[in-house]
């Protein structure tokens, strides 16, 4: 794609009779999120194809972060009355103040990133995106460039912003900013959503805009500072809707539900021996002999479940997956000794407390988030004599963000518990966590 701002704009009434029937953005992601991050490539990009959204959600109590890659100091590279650092420092300006008029209390940080060069940054600018959504908790949703735009910085924007949000299980909008300008009906991106913007948005909206100044007005009236977005380009953004390519990750529950229908036992829990070797080896580092009340979350087709149940007196065992829990009842029978429960952390988190907790080789699954309140819900749901087992596989699980060392690293970190025992080698690792302070099982047995 080779285009310029010179190059004329498509007209906007072509632009408004493409979109008439397009799909309602609030329809297909109902609901408002806790959390909105709006990626921007430069100062502008997040006005221009988010401002609304931005303006519509603060509105309604979404907290707001604006992460925006670069200064934007490329935007006039013939001027001869603003050196690159001027720009740069006027256009920070000018976004402050822009997202100031979409949302007072949005968090704004700018990467400091070169103009043109994303394409070179993306560790930079996925390790950002990490960090802010990592940084609160609560539903979120990612606002970013669209990958098929035509400039390098958003398309790279995109790309990177589209991998994160897949990784992390969040709900991806693009929105387009120079499709309108080069672009014509047959180029629109399937998926494509409109999200209606009210009174009190589009006003802000406008302001925003306009506090953009270097952008929307001449620099001066030398060559070389001439506007860059001229009233053709933005009618694209004065429209009483902003349009957005929605991505909605596959639930966990759907991934699980297809993976039991292809096969009774996808990880081949009663064949292989490595799963016998690391399921009797998770049995051994139990630290009592039997326990009363033991919870087991992503049971699965309950195989340790069987083998909880022979030490304990009751085992809460749950699982997202309907089917995993229907071959598990079949394996178990109904005098077992286990309750089988379908839900998922720590949504579901059960009521009461228990004297052990097994969470094995489902923390990998979780987002983030989720992650935080399953440490918090784990240590909080322990008797004082209890003990909380973590196993999980050490290699990289595509398609998931998180790994088994960082889930144990978290609970380490953050569970106020401490380790009575541990075992490491290169596929796996299980961790025993207990209540302060730890006592080993010869000390309890009066060995020592």
């Amino acid at each position: 794609m080779s285009f310029t701002h010179r190059d004329a704009s498509q007209d906007e009434a072509v632009w408004l009779e493409a979109l008439d029937h397009t799909p309602d953005l609030s329809v297909a992601l109902p609901g408002t999120p806790d959390r909105l991050l709006v990626l921007a490539a430069h100062p502008d990009d997040e006005t221009l194809g988010a401002g609304g959204l931005i303006a519509s959600l603060a509105a309604k109590g979404t907290s707001v972060d604006v992460i925006v890659a670069t200064a934007g100091e490329g935007s006039h590279p013939d001027s001869v009355t603003h050196t690159p650092g001027q720009l740069a420092e006027i256009r920070e300006q000018e976004l402050r103040t822009a997202v100031a008029a979409l949302d007072p209390g949005a968090r704004v940080r700018l990467l400091g990133l070169p103009d043109g060069g994303l394409a070179g940054s993306r560790d930079a600018l996925f390790q950002a995106l990490r960090e802010t959504a990592e940084a609160g908790a609560g539903t979120l949703w990612i606002a970013v460039p669209w990958r098929g735009d035509g400039h390098t910085d958003h398309d790279t924007a995109g790309e990177v912003a589209a991998e994160f949000a897949r990784s992390a299980r969040i709900p991806l909008l693009e929105y387009p900013i120079w499709l309108w300008h080069w672009g014509t009906p047959e180029d629109l991106p399937p998926a494509l959503h409109v999200y209606p913007l009210g009174d009190d948005a589009a006003r802000s909206k406008r302001a925003a805009m306009a506090a953009h100044s270097s952008q929307v007005n001449p620099l001066s009236s030398q060559p070389g500072d001439e506007v860059l977005l001229g009233p053709e380009v933005l009618a694209h953004f004065e429209r009483p809707f902003e349009a957005f390519l929605l991505t909605v990750p596959r639930s966990a529950r759907g991934v699980f539900e297809e993976l039991y229908e292809r096969s009774a036992d996808p990880w081949n829990f009663e064949a292989s021996f490595y799963e016998s070797r690391k399921r009797a080896l998770t049995l051994a580092m139990l630290p009592r002999e039997r326990f009363a009340r033991v919870f087991e979350p992503g049971c699965s087709i309950g195989v340790l479940s069987e083998e909880l149940a022979r030490r304990s007196d009751t085992v809460t065992a749950m699982d997202i997956s309907a089917r995993a829990l229907r071959l598990a009842e079949q394996r178990l029978g109904p005098d077992s000794g286990v309750e089988l429960l379908e839900g998922s952390i720590p949504e579901n988190w059960p009521d009461g407390t228990f004297d052990l907790v097994v969470i094995s080789e489902i923390g990998y699954f979780l987002t983030p988030a989720q992650l935080t309140e399953t440490v918090q819900r784990a240590a909080g749901s322990l008797g004082s004599d209890g003990a909380l087992l973590l196993c999980h596989w050490r290699h990289p699980n595509e398609g998931w963000p998180l790994t088994g060392d960082s889930v144990h690293d978290a609970f380490l970190r953050s569970s106020g518990l401490e380790r009575l025992s541990a075992h490491v080698e290169e596929d796996f690792r299980i961790d025993v966590l207990v209540p302060s302070p730890a006592e080993s099982v010869a000390r309890r047995e009066g060995l020592l």
